[in-house]
């Protein structure tokens, strides 16, 4: 049974409320989640990323969870140009690796098909691979349907559109952005606001709408790589 403070700071998480759901974990609860939410709020705001670092190295180093926080973190220092390391391409696969084998091993299909997200994006977006990203965004997209996990679906589904023809992509791109909205996940639904006004024509009113409609929520949420970008 889930704690008043588990409770309430999984739902300040899902809204981007990250300051308030660490505030409501206290300093040593829930480590896991604790680091979940430091490292989502160092990668939408950009900031924080000591104590997310901090969170992630207070984990079992050889649990799945640190695995995939250890990779993002990689990651997002190489895709923000943030205090990035020379190892940080080496450690974000080896950490997707990890995490990926460990789902297999023990059964956990999750497990297995968030890493084989995050390795595709790190292909797809570090090292411009859509061959290598592509099968692997396919095999999460099938565990992700098959159990139903729309939330995961939606990553997915954001990052494969752009390997898919025009219709296709666009499709994809609104069942990502539904998906998100149904779940309550604020930020997610604002980033993918966003990307679908991107991909609509200048001229498109359902374009204007998107716009007038995420430029608030990301200026609220302070979502540092969307404030940035538009």
């Amino acid at each position: 049974m889930l704690t008043d403070a588990t409770y309430t700071a999984r739902r300040l998480h899902v809204l981007g409320e990250w300051d308030a759901a660490l505030a409501a974990l206290g300093p040593v609860t829930e480590p896991e989640l604790r680091a979940e939410i430091a490292v989502d709020r160092w990668f939408f705001r950009i900031e924080g990323h000591e104590e997310a670092e901090k969170a992630v190295a207070a984990l079992d180093p050889e649990s799945p969870t640190a695995h995939l926080l250890t990779g993002r973190l990689a990651y997002s220092r190489l895709l923000f140009r943030h205090a990035s390391r020379p190892d940080d391409r080496a450690v974000a696969e080896a950490a997707y690796r990890a995490a990926a084998e460990s789902g297999a091993k023990s059964g956990d299909d999750t497990v297995r098909a968030w890493a084989e997200y995050h390795w595709a994006v790190l292909l797809d977006n570090i090292d411009e691979d859509p061959a290598g990203a592509v099968p692997r965004y396919e095999r999460a997209l099938e565990i992700a349907t098959r159990s139903g996990d729309g939330y995961l679906e939606s990553y997915i589904i954001r990052h494969l559109a752009p390997h898919r023809p025009p219709a296709e992509r666009l499709a994809m791109l609104r069942r990502s952005l539904h998906l998100r909205a149904a779940l309550g996940a604020r930020p997610q639904t604002v980033a993918a606001q966003a990307l679908l006004a991107e991909e609509l024509p200048e001229d498109d009113p359902e374009r204007a709408e998107l716009v007038r409609a995420f430029r608030p929520g990301a200026e609220e949420l302070r979502i540092g790589w969307l404030l940035s970008e538009n």
